[in-house]
């Protein structure tokens, strides 16, 4: 493997969270742990990437963003990657295409929370990502009722594991995707912003 890539072996269990983690914090840690957990994953890779296609305005730079996350999580099975950044991908299909290529063998579950799912099917070849890997919903706060209204959701209803078969997510051929509920924190990266705490001054 290159260089600056996460290490993984055939037959690894890995969840990978994308995001701009704009700044990261214990929301992104919380699911983590739980996706760690419930899922019954080995590893989680948080992709940190260079910037948002749908966010009008850039990130932070993307050292910064991922020296915080580091210290937000700073557990051992969690790898802190601009993966994204080093292959020179800009949309999520293209990213995991790519991954899935590079790592034969490794099953990969794709991790959003469930106020992602809500506009999943706004995202660049959606339908792409669920034909390259699971998918695990965690659920948010303000996101309860995504399962009813979101329109991915709704499409794909047929392929979705139940909750109590979540740890067999990683084996599941795709499309295939699970909702978890659980406890959930209200912080937000957005938030964090507005509060004028981030940006350098952390």
């Amino acid at each position: 493997m290159r260089q600056g890539f996460p290490i993984a072996s055939p037959g690894m269990r890995i969840g990978i969270l994308g995001g701009s983690f704009d700044p990261a914090h214990e929301g992104h840690a919380h699911i983590t742990r739980e996706a760690l957990r419930r899922f019954g994953l080995d590893r989680v890779w948080w992709l940190v990437s260079p910037g948002n296609p749908l966010k009008a305005r850039g990130p932070a730079p993307i050292a910064q963003r991922m020296a915080k996350a580091r210290r937000v999580m700073p557990d051992p099975r969690v790898d802190i990657t601009d993966l994204e950044a080093r292959l020179g991908t800009r949309y999520t299909a293209q990213t995991l295409r790519r991954v899935t290529a590079l790592y034969p063998g490794v099953h990969f579950v794709w991790l959003m929370g469930a106020d992602n799912l809500l506009q999943f099917d706004r995202w660049d070849n959606w339908r792409a990502i669920l034909g390259l890997m699971p998918v695990g919903v965690l659920a948010r706060p303000g996101a309860r009722f995504v399962v009813r209204h979101a329109r991915a959701a709704r499409l794909y209803a047929p392929m979705r594991l139940p909750e109590a078969e979540a740890r067999l997510l990683p084996f599941a051929a795709p499309p295939a995707w699970c909702f978890l509920q659980m406890p959930m924190s209200d912080l937000s990266s957005s938030a964090i912003r507005a509060q004028g705490a981030w940006r350098g001054r952390d």
